[in-house]
């Protein structure tokens, strides 16, 4: 394979001449910018951009991590951070980890290996003594609230949100409230289960197990939380749910079992997805694309910063 040297003999020019008309340097003559041209097109000469961007210190990507690709609350993360991306010249490598350790693993390793500039973890498995093993080898972003860490985050404050969701919905009425939620460790998990336990407190209602229902995750999970209902003597009056995918599911469901909604079950979905406004199903806003952007924008800043991204209640027709 021909490299820099090899051209350099067969333009008759030093490799100094040959490296600046490779980087489009101004200081070189025109008979010598030819000669160079006219061998590197000879000799079929491709040039190593891994060994350009390294000599800049960059590589011009930006690991991004997320546990599924086909998720909506993801894609739309990762829509927003690919549009920054392109903005500023960068482009991304995806790390799908299915939430399995090894697998986000391979993205330190990356970061450690310089073959990525920083790290952006939409949603994490490995605990924080991972992380700050890793924070000497490159920016490392995150999306939860990590305020009291060494890292940028951009984040929702999912126990004030959570908090204002149940108060909306006991205004409503509701005392009986279950929730659905994707898994049950994680950051922001813990801050929603947090919120419920407060809130009943206040309320003065004992916390029923049966009505918090964990790996609701996709459309079809709506229709496994509404069989359970069905077989419940108890059941809750209100849900709420952390994903309009799970909770257009439930309404289609209940639509099925004749369940009126929200006059049986009311239902409020998060994250504002095209879904729940084609379903009309109440929804608490999560502006996904703008908090991609700015998860970006950390990542390529000098300095640690933290960001809260505010939700919004858009009311419809299931509560």
């Amino acid at each position: 394979m021909t490299n820099i040297k090899d051209i350099a003999k067969m333009a008759g020019v030093s490799v100094t001449t040959v490296s600046r008309v490779l980087n489009n340097h101004p200081y070189v003559s025109k008979e010598k910018k030819t000669a160079v041209e006219k061998a590197i097109q000879l000799s079929n000469y491709q040039r190593n951009i891994n060994a350009v961007h390294l000599s800049k210190g960059k590589t011009f990507l930006i690991g991004v991590v997320i546990p599924f690709s086909n998720h909506p609350f993801f894609g739309s993360l990762v829509e927003g951070i690919a549009a920054e991306a392109v903005e500023n010249n960068y482009k991304l490598v995806l790390f799908q980890t299915d939430y399995k350790e090894e697998r986000e693993m391979e993205a330190f390793m990356m970061l450690r290996n310089k073959q990525i500039d920083a790290l952006i973890i939409c949603s994490r498995v490995c605990q924080w003594d991972v992380i700050e093993e890793y924070l000497s080898y490159g920016p490392i972003v995150l999306c939860e609230d990590a305020r009291e860490r060494g890292v940028s985050s951009t984040y929702i404050n999912h126990y004030e949100v959570f908090s204002k969701a149940l108060a909306y919905l006991h205004k409503k009425g509701h005392s009986k409230i279950g929730y659905c939620i994707g898994r049950k460790t994680g950051l922001n998990s813990k801050q929603r289960e947090a919120a419920y336990k407060d809130f009943h407190e206040k309320i003065k209602e004992p916390i029923l197990p049966e009505f918090i229902f964990h790996n609701c995750l996709y459309f079809e999970d709506g229709e496994k939380v509404v069989n359970k209902l069905i077989s419940m003597s108890n059941k809750p009056t209100a849900l709420l749910v952390t994903s309009d995918q799970v909770a257009a599911g439930i309404l289609t469901c209940c639509k099925e079992q004749n369940i009126l909604v929200p006059n049986e079950l009311a239902i409020l979905g998060f994250d504002n997805q095209p879904i729940a406004k084609v379903m009309n199903i109440t929804t608490l806003e999560i502006p996904l694309v703008e908090l991609g952007k700015k998860l970006f924008l950390q990542s390529i800043e000098h300095t640690i910063s933290h960001e809260e991204i505010k939700v919004k209640l858009i009311e419809r027709m299931t509560v």
